[in-house]
Parts: C-alpha cells; sequence; structure tokens
C-alpha cells in the first residue's frame, strides 16, 4: 500500500466523520433529548460531537502529512499548506486545504466557545458548512492517483463522497423544515 493510498483512505476517515459531526451537530441544533425521543436513554451526543471533532482534525492533519512521505506524489510542505503550485490538480488541493484550515478553525473556536459566548461563536461555527462543501468538492472530483485522471463519479471512493453530500444535505433539509416548523 503506498503513501497515496494510505492519505486518500486517511482522508475518506475524515470525511466519514466530518458528516457524522455535522449530522450530530444538526441533530444537537433542534435541542434533541435522547431520554425523552428515542432510543429513550442517556447518550451523550454533546461529548460524542465533541470528541468526533478532535479524532475529525487529526486526520484532517494527517490525510496531507501522509503525502509528504510519498515518493510519487512529489508534495513539499509548502505544497500541502498552501497549494497554488501544488503538483497537479491545484484547484481541488487548493479546496482540501481551504477545509484543512476551516475545519481547524471550527474545532478550535469550539474550544474556547465558553470563552467567547453563544452570540459570538455560533456565526464562527457556521464555517462547518462552508468547510463540508469545500471537502465535497475536493473529494469528489480530486483524483486520488494524484494522476490528473478525469473523476469516475461511480468508483466507490466517490460513491462514498457522494453519498455523505447527499446525507448532509438531506440532514441541513430536514434541520430548515424543522426550524420552519417551529417558527409557525
Amino acid at each position: 500500500m503506498s503513501a497515496v493510498d494510505l492519505s486518500s483512505f486517511a482522508g475518506l476517515i475524515a470525511m466519514s466523520l466530518l458528516t457524522l459531526n455535522v449530522l450530530l451537530g444538526l441533530l444537537l441544533s433542534t435541542r434533541y433529548h435522547p431520554l425523552r425521543q428515542w432510543p429513550h436513554r442517556w447518550v451523550p451526543i454533546f461529548k460524542f460531537h465533541n470528541w468526533n471533532a478532535y479524532v475529525s482534525l487529526s486526520l484532517v492533519f494527517l490525510h496531507p502529512a501522509i503525502l509528504l512521505f510519498s515518493s510519487t506524489a512529489g508534495f513539499k510542505i509548502f505544497d500541502v499548506l498552501w497549494p497554488i503550485h501544488s503538483p497537479g490538480q491545484r484547484l481541488y488541493n487548493c479546496l482540501g486545504t481551504i477545509t484543512f484550515y476551516a475545519v481547524t478553525f471550527v474545532v478550535v473556536t469550539s474550544h474556547f466557545r465558553p470563552r467567547l459566548g453563544n452570540r459570538i461563536w455560533k456565526p464562527l461555527h457556521y464555517t462547518a458548512y462552508f468547510a463540508v462543501a469545500c471537502l465535497f468538492v475536493h473529494g469528489t472530483f480530486i483524483d486520488p492517483n494524484l494522476k490528473n485522471a478525469p473523476p469516475d463519479f461511480l468508483d466507490g471512493e466517490k460513491v462514498l463522497v457522494e453519498s455523505c453530500g447527499v446525507l448532509v444535505l438531506a440532514g441541513s433539509m430536514l434541520r430548515l423544515r424543522h426550524a420552519l416548523r417551529k417558527r409557525a
């Protein structure tokens, strides 16, 4: 297994965990209470949401870091941090880097949530939606082998990315519907 394959797997796992985290965040935003609703027992959703964010962030860091050890990818540290001159697929690499910085921003500002207060923290936390949008475009269109090949939208990795995108979109639409019903 090559470093490019390991990086791809780390990215897919990070994307899956970030998808789960966005869905948990949407659930938390509805004031869902597992004791009163299904499964009618205590589930520490908020704690799981926070820890999942930390694990996701570490995988988001690991995903491009592994590429630095690849002899075929040709990435240098500067290509990871500022991919304007990265070796191929610059736009999608830039979207991946934007995701990297946005996810880092969301997790770091969440850590300081008690000091910031909800009024300041909440608009900052909406960066998560921007991050997942960049993440799904990056994951859908980049060539996992870094050979500048066009995307195969029916490839297993791409289907996973597309499925996660659909889940986040569906969850967001349900959350919006819940907010509109509550307002009416």
